[in-house]
Formats: C-alpha cells, structure tokens, sequence
C-alpha cells in the first residue's frame, strides 16, 4: 500500500505531489462508496477521532465528522466556549486530556496561526489542521483541487484565478499551494489592500482587474471578504467591492466562453457573487460540499493507516 510522505496533515506545503495524488486516489474509492445505499465502511472500527474547533464552523465541522462516521470511527466534538478553555486552560493541558481518554487523531481549528504544528511537536497523537487562523486550511484545498480536476481531468497546465480576500485567507494560501504543485498556473485578484506584500515569491501573478482575470482563466474561485478578521477598512464600501469584483450573470456571460466558479463558503449572496451565478451550471459548490467528505475520509484513512503501521 501507498503511504503518506507525512504523519499529521499541518499544511498543503508540507505535502509533494505523490502525496496530492495519493489522496485523490483514495478519494475516489471514498467518494464511490458514499454514493451507495450503505454509506458506510469498517476501515477505522478501533480509532478515536477529537474534534477541536476553537473557531465557528459548519461546512468543515459537519464534513469532518460525518467522513469519520463513514469510516466507522468513534468521534468526539469539543466546543472552546463551553469547554475549561474559557477559564483559563492551555491548548496543551486541553488536548493532553482529551488524548488521556485514548484519542487517536486530533482535528483541530483555531485562529492562532501555527497551532497545528505546535500540537504536533508537543502531544502524542495525529493532528489535523482544519484552518489555523490566516495561515492554512489544507483540507479545503484538497477538496478545491480535486472538484477541478473532477471537471478537467487533470489540473497541469490549467488557469486558476483566486478572486477576493486573498490577505485574510488561508483558503488563498493552501490552494496556491496545491494546484502550484499539481501544475496549474494561478492569478490572484483583489483590491491592492487585500494582496499580500511579496505574495509573487509564491510563484503567482497578481491582478486588480476581474474581468481581464476571468476572461483568462479555465476556473475561478471566489473567496469571501472575511469582515470578521478586519480590524480596518480595506475598501470604501461593500457595494463598490461589489461592482469591481463581485460575480454576476452579465460578467459572465459577457465571457464568450465556458469556466467554472467554485466558492469555499460561506457565501456572501451580492457580494463575492450573485444567486445566479451560485446557482448556475458554471457553480460546482454543491460539487465541492459532497467532495469535501471523500476527500476528507481520504486524509483521516490514510493518516490513521500510517499511524498503525508505526504502532507495529
């Protein structure tokens, strides 16, 4: 059997590219199986998964639990409001804990950048990053690219625009990441106040002009402004973001061609892109949501599976 190059997932940067493949691989088989009237298989009976969202969630908390009830494995969920961190307890003393009560695997989001990794070097167990802060969320990445090369085959050689929020975004920085490795091309466009400084040492062009972007591209994903991670105003107001680099039926249909519009959610309906483009044939959210839990059973089976081959 293939093996990970890795023990925990931290970030798409600690990934190569047979480990990308590997993945979608796996999710293939998962995905076939979720289509099924038994929805369900045996692969991980004995492990123990935590669920440690120190951060709201729905479309990553739901889909990381129902991929490891798909897979058979016994799941806790842990809140940070209503848990010993609000009074005072470290990240450290709380995950040592929950793993005292013989936890295999950790998934955890929280808003401090690095907190993955400093898990990993700290506690014994296998940790998943589901999104630390503005640094990365490789899972939604994972599920990005392999929605893409569902529609294309293959993504070496394609065009992918990243449209929004690219400073605020962890999403923005994992997808690089991944479809740089997997060999497509990538153009981020925003507002010059959400553009990262040096953001091209990533390997990436960069744009200001949507409509240029998108007449460029084969695929565009469409990030949400992240209000609740501005502590300023990055631009003048919501309607003129809106009008320079929101999404609707008339930009793209002016396009004379055909490209797909992905978007990691939550959407901001007549912000980042209107209802008729979110529920056009160009839209593969629904795609990304039900590719979300395969890719997701993917990285936990694998994971596991190479944490019990080093238990031996």
């Amino acid at each position: 059997m293939k093996k990970l190059s890795v023990d925990h997932l931290l970030g798409i940067k600690y990934l190569n590219e047979d480990d990308l493949h590997l993945i979608f691989e796996t999710a293939d088989h998962f995905k076939e199986v979720i289509n099924r009237p038994i929805k369900k298989v045996p692969s991980l009976r004995d492990t123990t998964i935590a669920n440690l969202f120190f951060e709201n969630s729905t479309r990553t908390k739901l889909s990381f639990e129902l991929a490891e009830k798909r897979l058979s494995a016994d799941v806790i969920n842990f809140s940070a409001s209503q848990s010993s961190v609000s009074k005072g307890e470290t990240l450290i003393d709380t995950v040592n804990n929950i793993l005292a009560m013989k936890v295999d695997v950790v998934v955890i989001r929280h808003p401090t950048p690095g907190a993955a990794l400093f898990l990993s070097k700290n506690v014994d167990a296998c940790i998943i990053n589901a999104g630390d802060g503005t640094h990365e969320h490789p899972s939604q990445a994972l599920l990005d690219a392999y929605s893409i090369r569902e529609k294309f085959g293959e993504l070496r050689g394609k065009k992918i625009a990243i449209v929004g929020d690219i400073l605020h975004s962890r999403v923005a920085l994992s997808n690089i990441f991944a479809l740089k490795k997997l060999g497509a091309e990538v153009r981020l466009c925003a507002p010059k106040s959400l553009l990262p400084k040096h953001i091209e040492t990533l390997g990436v062009t960069a744009s200001m002009d949507l409509m240029q972007t998108l007449k460029w591209c084969d695929a565009a994903n469409m990030l949400r402004v992240q209000n609740e991670r501005m502590d300023l105003n990055y631009f003048p107001s919501t309607r003129e973001y809106s009008q320079l680099f929101g999404l609707n039926k008339k930009k793209l249909e002016s396009l004379k061609k055909e490209i797909i519009i992905l978007h990691p959610g939550p959407i901001n309906r007549g912000v980042e892109i209107t209802s008729d483009v979110a529920d056009s044939k160009n839209a593969i959210i629904l795609n990304q949501v039900e590719n979300g839990v395969a890719i997701r059973m993917a990285i936990i089976y694998l994971l596991v599976a190479k944490l019990n081959i080093s238990d031996t």
